[in-house]
Formats: structure tokens, C-alpha cells, sequence
């Protein structure tokens, strides 16, 4: 009897097989593939420093020969074993410098044949720039001197690039710390020839342990010796000249941070034991610190192994965290000690302190302040200013303080008060600038400091610049973007004295460009880059954000594309396609407030429905789908029911323009907009047909929360099963298109979660259509698999929403 129960569950587990369709990579039609298929116009990003810019060029798409490498899975961690980089890492391919005043772009000579180049640094005084070079069998060192614009080898390839960034540089901008293979490293294990000495046990001994699911953890005695052998380096000094010379021998370095005045380095090293249910981050760890000569100085911190997670967003483990050298300081550390135990249940006055302690940390360290809620982050300023920010999840409540981090007896200052979600309210975030220890610390200039922000409104968007006086506490308007046609982002201040600024402008068919402004001078333009706009064929497409209410009178908004030449006055009914992602919410003020805005450029990426707009469809991209729980409520407790009343206002209010024909509305989304799909198709008789990515369709698979669910699944079952679309296979009768990454390293959307689902949608009778892209993970990347979705997308529309 036992057997023959173990069989059934298996069977129902969806432990069969089931007829699968072979198929040759597909191309998308010809409007959609002009847009996708653009590899002739690389993307390109800018770095800016004083004197030069950095222009950097990527593929638009990698290849699935890039993805078929081979590929470790530890710890969290996804790495290429040959080369001891990460698998997933994209490819500067190549590099070109630029003098801020001039429009000729100068060709980086001496770079590598094919190059594969990534962790790009500049030195402190902005003269020299690393970066890595990873070649077939490994990683290599380089560094490019900006005045020539040459590029030199400064190792072989045995950087070990495996873990974090795999150099830092030292003060003097000649000597380079770099993690390297040590020489006598051993090979690694291979699980087909290396068998296991004994099972695999866990204990579970009583105490609470609730995790999300994460993605690549280890399994057994061959993953942990593997995941130690990868990160074990040896920590080298390389000078630009390209000498070398040992500096700490071989150990689990997890992170190298070298304080600001450069005579000490505290080392991070990965402690046993590992775990098998969190990653590597998890693990416990020791920091030390040395002196620049390699001489230990104190050790300053030890973490155990953070298994044990008490419950809720704001949980944080025991003992010091967030240590880091104080940046307007020449040596001194920063940490912050949790009050409450960690536990964001416990009730106290104060969750967190912080305190400062410094080098050669032969005295207690101090308290700076302590916070009512958690800890968010702290800026730096001087001597007696610092910008401190705390934050509680279950309230969305954020306030910033101005402390005198020189005088713990003076109270905090609240300068900033507000509802985190409220982005009408938004103050901006405090501009930096280097100080004498090429640390960006808090911009001051005659006891102010400068609010750079997005500037959302009711009205539209117009971001400013506020100076902040640090003694009234008063702000005053520098400069607010007036534009109506345009979009300009404020990217910092470059200049405090003459009002110069850096700005980034576009609109919807002007691809996003770089200019100086000049915020004292009439507001003067002085363009610095001239990027074109590489999809010609969709710039005069109609593009417009709609705003419209819910039933319950939450606003709503997205933005709506029309086919090049639509007829207003006609109004022909064609197809609506809608893609969007929900969003929770604690209040329906901050739920009905609006990010979008209609001059952004219009950037077709595999990831939206903009394509379709050139074959006749209209488009209303990023819809809002708020989930309101208010007060006592979660927002989780009504979901199915608000998911609904977002979808049905999206169609009414297009549909009131009078562009749609509503019985021919398709719904999409990626990732939690997969799962939102699969809910509207199930729930609901307002869409022909779906589009799921990526998602998560059984809930009780992730019992310990999901997105912002903080309850665990035995203290809500019934917000769980209600919510999982798996559970109600048996309604959904309406085509459904699921699309997976086979290697999916999102917590939370394993493959299987696709896999399962389609199995029980196929056992049922539901029309359904499974897509596994090969080599994929969360997010999609090889060309192949993209024009292969894309062509997907197109069949399944044209077959089930236009005809």
C-alpha cells in the first residue's frame, strides 16, 4: 500500500512525460525583426571624469554559444570554471576615450584581439584605467594610461575573478591589489567521476529557520570543496609597471576594502560552516584589518552563519553589519548593531545604533547615534555633518536625519518625513563630490548641500535641484526642467561654483543624449554626445500616457501606443495588447500616483509588446496594477479581486478612446506579471489570450513568502492557494503561451514552476503552449532564443487575438 501511494504522488507531481514539438530556431516577421534584430547600432554608455569620458560598447545581444559555456552553480553563484569568472557576465567588446571638450572619439589602441572586457576602474586621479580581459583559459589584468589611450597587460590569466570585483586600487595610483588562482590550487571535482563518500543529512533542531527558495545552492561534499576551491585566492600587488609581489597568501577573500588615507586594507574571508539552503552572502565571514604592508592590525568583526532569519522584511542578523571605512575620515570604521535582536517583532525604542571606531582600534569604538526604525544608509559629509536615513518596511515610512556624527549628545535633526511610496513628495537624493581622499562624501559649499531630483508630479515630470541650507534647514529652487516635449535627467552637478551641470535629454524619438547645462547662464545647453536614434521605423508612432480610474477611484495610468498613421477621427477597433507588472501598495494615495512620462525614448527590448505596434496593434505598455491593503490589511488579502479591477479600468479606458475592439485584448508580463497573466486568465473572461515569462504558478512552492508577502503559508493558506494559478487549473479555459528560461536563477520562478503548471493546464484540456529557451536564466540574452520568443509572441497573437 505504502508503494503504491508513493506512485500516485509522484504521478501527480507531474513525474510523466508528455509529447513535446521539435522546432528549429524561428525568425519573428519582417517589422518586428528590423526593430530586434539591431546588432549593427551596439550599445554604447558613457563614464565621465574632469577631463576625459570613457565610451564603452556592448553587443546588443549575446549569443547562444556564449551561454553554452561551461558553468558551476555554488553558493549562489553561477561560474565558468575554465576562465574563474561569472558565467553570466556581458562583454564590453570594445573601449574608446573622449576629451569632455572636444567631439573626436580616440580608439583605445593595444587592447586584446576579441576582447571580453569587464570591471572597468579608473585610478584615483583619473589618469590610468583597469579592466579585466577574460581570454579562453582564464583572466587577465590590463590597464590603460588615458593620455595615449594605450592599453597594456599587466598579467597573465589567472586573476581569479570568481567572487566580487577582483582588483583595488591603492592610493599612489601605481599599485593594484588583485585576487589571483593560487599556484597551487587543486583541480576541481567532477561529480561523474567523484563519487560521494556518504549521503547527504540535515537537522532541523527545533528552532525556526524561514527562507525564501534561492536559486544554485549547494547540495553535498563535493559542492562545498568545489565552492572553496573556486574563491580561494591569492591576494598579489601588482604594480603598473607590471611587477608582482605576494601580499596575503591563499583564503576565502570575499571583499578588499582599503581606507580612505590608504595605510590599511580590511579583508573579508568566507568562514565554514557552509549552508545548503542560503547563499554564499549568508555564510559566515571574518574581517581584518592590516596595515598596508600586510601586518595584521585588529580583527574587527566575525558573522556566524545566518540560517535562522527572524520573520519580516526588516529582519537583519545579530552583531555588527554594514561595516565600511567612513569615507571623509582617514581611517575609521563605520557599523551598525541591531537593538531589537534582529527581529522586527520585538518592541523597542530604538532598532538600531551606529557606531564609528578608529584605526589602530586599540579603543572601544563610540556610538554615533541610534535610530527609531531600521538603518537605511548614512552619508558623510565633515566633522560635524552626516545625512542619515531609516526606514520601516510594514509602514513604508522613511525619514532622513542631519546628525553631528562628532556629537552623539545632540538629537538627530528629521529634515525629511515621508511615505517611501510617495513619490510626489520625493526630496531628491543629496549630490556628492570627491574629497581629498578621492571618496565621494556630501556636497557641501557654503553650509549647503544640493537636492538633485526626479521631480514627479500630478502634472507631469520636472526634475530640480534644491540647495539645502544644513542651518535653517530651508530649501531653495536652483533649477527645475521645464520641458514638455522633451525628458531631461539631472545626472549631478558638476560645477557648484559656475552653475554647471550634467544632464541627460531625449523624447520619445530622440534617442537619450548627454550635454553640459549651465543653470547661471540662462540655462545654456552644450551638447556632449551625439548618439542616433536606431529605430527610425517606429518614430512616429503615436505615443501618449492615459490616465483613468479603478472602480474604487484609485488613478490609474500607462502608456499608449498607436500604429504609425492611425486614423483618430476613424477610429478603427484593432487588438490591444496590455503588459504590465503589479505592484503592492499600503495606501491608494501613493498606488494612484504616475512614474511614467510620454517623451521618454521609445527603446523596443524583447521584454515588451512595443513591437506589435507595426503590425497593427495598439500597445498600452506599463499598466498599472496596484495592490492596495490598507491599515491592518495586506494588500495580498484581495488580490484576485484588485488584479481584476486593474485589468477591466485598462480596457474601459482605451477602450472609451475608441481605438479597440475589446473582445480582442491580450494580456502579458514577465515574472510576477507572469503569475499576475495566469491569475486574469483564470479569474476573469476580459482578455482572448496570455503571455506569461518566466513566473511562478504555485504558491505553496515558496511557503516563506513571494514578493512582498512576509506571511508564511500555514498562517495564511487560504491567500496562498487562492493566489496560486496551479491551484485552479481546472477554470482556466483561455490560451496561455508560458515561456521559461531553462536555467532560471530567480528565487522563487524555477523552471519547474512553468513545467508543473503547463502539465496540469495539458491534463485538463486548457489550450496551452510551452516555450523552454535553452541556456536562459531569469532574464533572456542569446539573439537566437530572443528572435525565437519574439517569433513565438507573433504566432500565438496573430493565431488566437488578430484573426
Amino acid at each position: 500500500m505504502k508503494l503504491k501511494v508513493t506512485l500516485f504522488l509522484f504521478l501527480n507531481l507531474g513525474l510523466v512525460a508528455f509529447a513535446q514539438e521539435n522546432l528549429t530556431y524561428q525568425k519573428p516577421s519582417k517589422s518586428i525583426l528590423d526593430l530586434a534584430d539591431y546588432e549593427k547600432a551596439p550599445s554604447v554608455s558613457m563614464d565621465t571624469k574632469k577631463e576625459f569620458m570613457l565610451l564603452s560598447y556592448r553587443n546588443t545581444y549575446k549569443t547562444l554559444e556564449d551561454l553554452n559555456q561551461e558553468e558551476l552553480r555554488l553558493g549562489g553563484l553561477r561560474i565558468n570554471p575554465v576562465t574563474n569568472i561569472s558565467s553570466t557576465v556581458t562583454y564590453v567588446k570594445n573601449l574608446k576615450l573622449r576629451k569632455i571638450n572636444d567631439t573626436k572619439e580616440i580608439q583605445v589602441s593595444g587592447l586584446p584581439s576579441n576582447p571580453h572586457i569587464s570591471n572597468i576602474s579608473w585610478s584615483p586621479n583619473d589618469k590610468k584605467i583597469l579592466f579585466s580581459h577574460t581570454t579562453n583559459t582564464g583572466v587577465e589584468l590590463w590597464v590603460i594610461d588615458v593620455a595615449s589611450a594605450k592599453a597594456v597587460k599587466l598579467t597573465d590569466a589567472t586573476v581569479n575573478a570568481n567572487l566580487g570585483n577582483p582588483f583595488s586600487w591603492f592610493k599612489d595610483n601605481e599599485t593594484i591589489l588583485v585576487k589571483m588562482l593560487p599556484k597551487n590550487r587543486p583541480a576541481l571535482l567532477d561529480p561523474k567521476k567523484d563519487l560521494p563518500t556518504g549521503p547527504i543529512i540535515s537537522n532541523a533542531d527545533g528552532s525556526k529557520s524561514q527562507n525564501r527558495t534561492y536559486a544554485d545552492m549547494l547540495k553535498n561534499k563535493n559542492d562545498e570543496t568545489n565552492f572553496e576551491n573556486i574563491i580561494t585566492s591569492e591576494l598579489y600587488k601588482v604594480n603598473i609597471n607590471g611587477t608582482a609581489s605576494l601580499f596575503k597568501s591563499a583564503d576565502m577573500y570575499a571583499g578588499e576594502k582599503i581606507s580612505p588615507d590608504g595605510n590599511y586594507i580590511m579583508l573579508s574571508t568566507i568562514q565554514k560552516p557552509f549552508s545548503y539552503i542560503v547563499p554564499f552572502n549568508r555564510f559566515p565571514s571574518k574581517a581584518v584589518v592590516y596595515d598596508k604592508n600586510g601586518t595584521e592590525v585588529k580583527t574587527v568583526n566575525e558573522v556566524p552563519l545566518y540560517e535562522i532569519m527572524p520573520k519580516g522584511f526588516m529582519a537583519v542578523r545579530k552583531g555588527k553589519r554594514e561595516m565600511a571605512w567612513r569615507g571623509d575620515k582617514p581611517a575609521t570604521l563605520s557599523y551598525v548593531v541591531a537593538l531589537d535582536g534582529g527581529d522586527p517583532a520585538n518592541k523597542v525604542d530604538f532598532r538600531d545604533e551606529i557606531f564609528l571606531w578608529n584605526a589602530p582600534f586599540n579603543t572601544e569604538a563610540t556610538s554615533v547615534t541610534k535610530t527609531p526604525q531600521r538603518f537605511n544608509d548614512i552619508t558623510w559629509g565633515n566633522d560635524n555633518v552626516a545625512i542619515l536615513v531609516d526606514e520601516w518596511y510594514d509602514t513604508r515610512n522613511i525619514k532622513t536625519y542631519l546628525i553631528n556624527p562628532s556629537d552623539p549628545s545632540q538629537k538627530p535633526k528629521v529634515i525629511f518625513d515621508r511615505n517611501s511610496q510617495d513619490i510626489y513628495t520625493d526630496p531628491g537624493i543629496f549630490e556628492l563630490k570627491k574629497n581629498q581622499y578621492n571618496k565621494y562624501v556630501l556636497a557641501i559649499e557654503n553650509d549647503n548641500a544640493f537636492l538633485i531630483g526626479e521631480g514627479f508630479t500630478k502634472d507631469g515630470q520636472f526634475p530640480f535641484i534644491d540647495e539645502f541650507n544644513l542651518k535653517t534647514l530651508k530649501k531653495k529652487r536652483l533649477y527645475t526642467s521645464t520641458y514638455k516635449d522633451k525628458k531631461e535627467d539631472i545626472l549631478d552637478i558638476e560645477d557648484f561654483k559656475t552653475g554647471k551641470i550634467r544632464v541627460q535629454i531625449q523624447s520619445k524619438n530622440e534617442y537619450p543624449n548627454y550635454y553640459f547645462r549651465n543653470i547661471k547662464k540662462q540655462n545654456s545647453l552644450t551638447q556632449i554626445t551625439f548618439f542616433k536614434n536606431p529605430f527610425e521605423s517606429i518614430k512616429n508612432v503615436s505615443k501618449e500616457v492615459i490616465k483613468y480610474k479603478r472602480k474604487d477611484g484609485v488613478e490609474l495610468s500607462g502608456t499608449l501606443y498607436l500604429p504609425e498613421g492611425y486614423d483618430k477621427v476613424k477610429k478603427e477597433k484593432l487588438p490591444l495588447l496590455i503588459w504590465a507588472y503589479p505592484a503592492e501598495y499600503k495606501d491608494k494615495n501613493s498606488a494612484g500616483q504616475s512614474n511614467q512620462n510620454p517623451n521618454e525614448f521609445t527603446f523596443p527590448y524583447y521584454g515588451s509588446f512595443i513591437y506589435w505596434v507595426t503590425k497593427g496593434y495598439v500597445v498600452l505598455d506599463d499598466a498599472s496594477f496596484p495592490i492596495i491593503g490598507e491599515g491592518t490589511t495586506e494588500p495580498n488579502d484581495n488580490f484576485i479581486t484588485q488584479l481584476v479591477d486593474d485589468a477591466e479600468a485598462a480596457i474601459d479606458a482605451v477602450d472609451a478612446l475608441g481605438y479597440i475592439n475589446r473582445k480582442k485584448v491580450a494580456i502579458g508580463g514577465h515574472s510576477y506579471g507572469a503569475f499576475m497573466t495566469a491569475n486574469l486568465l483564470t479569474h476573469s473572461n476580459l482578455f482572448a489570450c496570455g503571455i506569461a515569462r518566466s513566473g511562478a504558478y504555485n504558491r505553496t512552492l515558496t511557503p516563506f513568502g513571494f514578493q512582498s508577502e512576509q506571511r508564511n503559508y500555514w498562517e495564511v493558506p487560504d491567500v496562498y492557494n487562492t493566489m496560486s494559478p496551479f491551484m485552479h487549473a481546472d477554470k482556466m479555459k483561455t490560451p496561455l503561451l508560458l515561456v521559461h528560461g531553462e536555467a532560471d536563477n530567480n528565487p522563487g520562478t524555477f523552471t519547474l514552476q512553468t513545467e508543473r503548471y503547463f502539465q496540469a493546464l495539458k491534463g485538463l484540456g486548457a489550450p496551452a503552449r510551452m516555450v523552454i529557451l535553452p541556456k536562459e536564466a531569469h532574464s533572456y540574452v542569446a539573439r537566437e532564443n530572443i528572435l525565437h520568443l519574439l517569433w513565438e509572441q507573433d504566432q500565438f497573437l496573430e493565431k488566437y487575438l488578430k484573426n
